[in-house]
């Protein structure tokens, strides 16, 4: 397998880059310390952006009026006109962009779990929701895979957000090319990979990446990167792992013998009933890849769609369900 992109991520800058939360403290996530090394990062901190010092009084999203308001909540400072104003530019120069992976429920960052209040002072809040520079994010690049530090505990999550991340910067690359034959290559080598996603939208790719019609290729690729962007937004699932895990085995009917093919099937009746992670089958997938020279299935990026090395199976969850 070649070496692996560098993903362009935006990253809340409090994430380990800064100390510059409402209280000067700085997150130090052990998962974001291993992630830094393979992307490139941007390190927006809204709220530093617009002019709050550090340290400074809380903001909190509050309705009024059917619309939310970001305020400060011992200042009365009504935030919101410049925070939208800072996002627009923020997003008019972002360029070409990977993944967005924020602060658990801050009031700006907050992927989910967002407080939401009637009114600044000692009250309940009304519900949750979701932070105003995420949501600024999720309107401009609703495709484009976002998460919070919070979330990416979980095993499964984090797997699937890594694995996102990767595909994109892939194919932002031959994209960058302008080369016809590194589109056709990358439809080829992530053959699997999409079929866990949407199998129908990896069929679509493939007939425009086959470009019978003979389009130019930078309005090929646009589409194909549309039809991408919409593929790999949805989540992969134990049926759709399952039926490619499945095609997979196919390729290793001549060559295993009966034992073999036992115990891949008892392992794969583990990884349905939820007791093994993803990683655990694709693994022997991989060893008898290996075993025959199989190129044509070690080139396939499903077997390894991320480095090694932040494969972490410390989860917070009760369960590696990917």
């Amino acid at each position: 397998m070649e070496d692996y992109p560098t993903p362009r991520l935006v990253v809340s800058r409090c994430l380990g880059f800064d100390s510059c939360r409402y209280n000067d403290q700085l997150i130090n996530d052990q998962l974001i310390r291993q992630l830094v090394d393979y992307i490139e990062p941007i390190t927006p901190c809204p709220e530093v952006d617009i002019g709050l010092g550090v340290p400074r009084f809380p903001v909190r999203i509050v309705e009024q009026d059917d619309q939310l308001r970001l305020m400060q909540s011992d200042s009365e400072l009504d935030c919101t006109e410049k925070f939208l104003d800072f996002c627009k530019r923020f997003l008019d120069d972002l360029g070409p962009v990977d993944g967005f992976l924020l602060k658990h429920r801050s009031p700006s960052c907050g992927q989910k779990e967002v407080k939401i209040y009637p009114s600044l002072g000692k009250v309940a809040p009304l519900r949750s929701g979701t932070g105003l520079f995420a949501s600024e994010l999720q309107k401009r690049h609703p495709f484009i895979p976002l998460e919070d530090e919070g979330r990416l505990k979980n095993y499964r999550i984090r797997y699937r957000f890594y694995t996102k991340i990767f595909t994109l910067a892939r194919y932002r690359q031959v994209k960058q090319s302008g080369d016809m034959n590194q589109l056709v290559e990358f439809q080829a080598r992530h053959k699997f990979l999409l079929m866990a996603y949407n199998e129908g939208r990896m069929r679509e790719l493939g007939r425009i990446a086959a470009n019978q019609e003979k389009i130019p290729f930078e309005t090929l690729a646009e589409n194909y990167q549309n039809n991408l962007f919409k593929a790999v937004s949805g989540q992969s699932s134990r049926k759709t792992n399952i039926n490619v895990l499945m095609h997979m085995f196919g390729y290793f009917s001549e060559t295993n013998n009966r034992r073999e093919k036992s115990y891949f099937l008892e392992t794969l009746e583990l990884y349905r009933e939820g007791r093994i992670p993803l990683s655990s089958v694709i693994s022997i997938i991989h060893s008898w890849a290996l075993r025959d020279a199989n190129d044509y299935l070690l080139d396939q990026y499903y077997l390894a769609p991320f480095p090694a090395e932040l494969l972490e199976l410390k989860d917070s969850g009760r369960r590696l369900d990917i």
